[in-house]
């Protein structure tokens, strides 16, 4: 089969063998695959990566159990041991053997095809078009914010940065009631969050006061401080910022105004299936580009270009948007 290869800080097509599923996993047809920031981190040299990237897609499960054959899925990362007290509590994002989709130990589906255990899969509504419900992962990270932090109705929340993560965490917290900004650098992004009732402020520009929670989402190094720099005493911070390197860290600041820091990776996909489902959160809007899978260098090049949002990968020829979709700003290679 085609797939994306990272190797060397180089990402290519290579013709790889079909993955073969064991008991109790699916072989999946990948339909659309959507590239992150986290890819992005794994061809700059994240984990020492070597191999197929992905973990954003959607697809139809050509083998697998009666309950699941043929059916339209996308899927959680985490493949977690099955034996161990993580796995026990429901929790295999931490399982300490786990392999992770397109990340650690698994490949991944920025491929034709790829198998994931069917405890991992999520059936998709009929209604959710490929487009909307490849959102799906990076949407269930956002919600996760809301499951690991109480956030009061009106509450004053700063999200820093107006990539793509940060526009879904800025979307879902306003819609769970919260008093959102928005701190980014792309001053056309004003009028996307205006529409869901989230202000924008450019980046340096200076608040009134110290906000009570701070979600950092810069996709960058210097992001931390920023957060620190802008959070109350007494304050939390969520990271949801992941890089290669190392992260200057100001404990002094973090001990003295005694703030909770709150590391933030995967989520509940039932939540942000709902959300999608009843278009509570946009998303074609997030869409920079399209390519099919014979351009990925292409499209981790578009995906890496500065200000870029969401790059989809369609392992057959990129479809035309649906009618009803006509205004997406989509644009097609």
């Amino acid at each position: 089969m085609r797939a994306a290869w990272i190797e060397e800080g180089r990402v290519e097509l290579r013709s790889v063998p079909v993955p073969q599923p064991r008991r109790g996993e699916a072989l999946i047809c990948v339909d659309c695959a959507g590239i992150c920031n986290t890819d992005l981190e794994l061809l700059r040299g994240y984990y020492g990566f070597r191999g197929v990237p992905g973990h954003e897609f959607t697809g139809t499960v050509l083998e697998g159990s009666p309950r699941w054959a043929g059916r339209r899925v996308a899927g959680e990362i985490n493949l977690g041991c099955g034996r161990c007290a993580w796995c026990g509590r429901g929790m295999r994002r931490h399982c300490p053997r786990r392999r992770v989709l397109g990340i650690r130990g698994h490949p991944g589906a920025l491929a034709e095809y790829v198998v994931l255990p069917e405890e991992n899969l999520h059936a998709l509504p009929r209604s959710l078009e490929d487009r909307d419900a490849v959102f799906c992962e990076p949407l269930a990270a956002a919600c996760e914010i809301l499951d690991q932090v109480r956030v009061p109705r009106g509450a004053p929340v700063a999200v820093l940065g107006d990539g793509k993560l940060g526009l879904l965490i800025a979307q879902t917290l306003a819609q769970a009631g919260a008093d959102v900004t928005v701190v980014g650098k792309h001053e056309e992004r004003r009028r996307l969050l205006a529409r869901h009732g989230i202000r924008f402020r450019p980046a340096g520009a200076p608040f009134a006061r110290k906000l009570p929670l701070v979600v950092e989402a810069t996709g960058s190094a210097a992001g931390i401080g920023e957060a620190l720099a802008l959070v109350e005493p007494r304050g939390t911070v969520i990271l949801k910022t992941t890089v290669h390197g190392e992260v200057p860290l100001d404990s002094a600041r973090v001990v003295v105004d005694e703030i909770t820091l709150v590391g933030s990776r995967c989520g509940r996909f039932e939540p942000a299936l709902r959300l999608l489902a009843r278009k509570q959160v946009e998303v074609r809007s997030l869409i920079e580009a399209e390519f099919p899978l014979d351009q990925v260098a292409e499209a981790f090049a578009r995906a890496a270009a500065p200000g870029a949002l969401k790059v989809l990968v369609w392992p057959g020829a990129v479809p035309r948007p649906a009618a009803s979709s006509a205004r997406s700003p989509v644009r097609r290679n």
